[in-house]
């Protein structure tokens, strides 16, 4: 266990390769209720996550989910996050915005002061009352199958409902930050270890197990999915993070929209890639490249040793004119030079 973000988190259980594996070949559960959890609700609450969000949320529709970002006005990411558009059983229709557990404090305070424009739309922080699991993985939705009901089950990628998990309210996503196939849960905080022992003994029969934030983090690297904090930060755009999908310039005006429209049309500084590395050893955050002729190319912003390709992999951020697929660097491991070479992301596949 270990202090993050104000929770006490599950390092591993097992061990990471172990649980790494289970995740890729079975299905793994993790407890992600440490992520912040934000319900808008009322007339203009999809004018309002427009206006914060680089994503474009007026068109959504409920059952709708979308990967977006919260960029300053200099088109800097203060987070990424999923927006969805729900309905309740009765018709109420709200959003959910799920943010970053390090970023929590950080975007409720930038939030409030636009809210204030919004005097119709009610914002409440439901992080506290709920909880958040998901079950990742190739045995997924057979798991889930015997849980939920046969709506959630038939949910396609980036959509989501309101249902109940055995008579008890439940919101249902088929997202995930592993690059496998599966679903995440909000319940009542009250409700989740029922759900979590559920959950578990349904997937007891096809080796499902519970897993830590050391293997998620080795599955993120591994779908090459970037990190806030070490892939994202004020100090980078989505550009430079090859997360321009993201951004919906197009006849709208959001916060950072004229930073980001510029900088949409100029070649970014630094752009991220991914690098497998010879050897055994890994390249961790701050790890500097050269290229083989000696000149400074960037640095690495998270490394781990992948347990699906059995060797070191890592993402970075270098010039565009290094960022070629099979271009080489010398990457210094703590005074050791280690061959890099980039690779396309994502570096692992979702599991057929």
């Amino acid at each position: 266990m270990a202090e993050f973000a104000g929770y006490q988190m599950p390092i591993q259980y097992e061990s990471i390769v172990v649980e790494h594996k289970a995740t890729r070949s079975s299905a793994g559960l993790f407890d992600i209720s440490h992520m912040a959890r934000l319900r808008l609700e009322g007339p203009r609450a999809d004018a309002l996550l427009d206006h914060l969000l680089t994503r474009r949320v007026t068109d959504m529709q409920p059952g709708m989910v979308r990967y977006a970002l919260l960029c300053n006005e200099e088109g800097g990411i203060l987070d990424d996050c999923l927006v969805s558009c729900l309905e309740t059983p009765s018709g109420r229709q709200f959003f959910l915005l799920v943010i970053n557990a390090s970023n929590h404090a950080k975007i409720v305070k930038w939030i409030q002061p636009h809210v204030a424009d919004f005097p119709d739309v009610a914002v409440r922080d439901v992080t506290s009352d709920t909880a958040m699991i998901a079950v990742q993985g190739p045995q997924a939705q057979h798991i889930a199958s015997q849980l939920l009901p046969q709506k959630a089950i038939r949910l396609r990628n980036y959509r989501g409902l309101v249902t109940e998990q055995f008579g008890k309210p439940c919101v249902v996503s088929r997202t995930g930050y592993t690059g496998e196939d599966g679903f995440e849960l909000i319940v009542r905080a009250e409700d989740a270890r029922r759900v979590w022992e559920n959950l578990l003994l349904a997937g007891r029969s096809v080796g499902a197990m519970a897993v830590g934030l050391g293997a998620r983090d080795t599955l993120r690297l591994e779908a090459g999915m970037p990190l806030y904090g070490h892939e994202l930060s004020e100090e980078i755009d989505p550009y430079q993070a090859g997360l321009g999908f993201a951004v919906n310039l197009e006849g709208r005006q959001f916060i950072g929209a004229a930073a980001l429209q510029s900088k949409s049309q100029t070649p970014p500084a630094h752009v991220r890639i991914g690098l497998t590395l010879a050897g055994r050893r890994v390249a961790r955050e701050g790890a500097q490249l050269r290229t083989p002729d000696g000149q400074p190319a960037g640095q690495v912003t998270s490394g781990t040793f992948s347990p699906s390709l059995d060797l070191p992999i890592a993402m970075a951020y270098v010039s565009p004119q290094w960022a070629q697929p099979g271009q080489t660097f010398d990457v210094d491991i703590r005074g050791t030079s280690v061959a890099g070479t980039i690779t396309s992301l994502p570096f692992v596949h979702k599991s057929s």
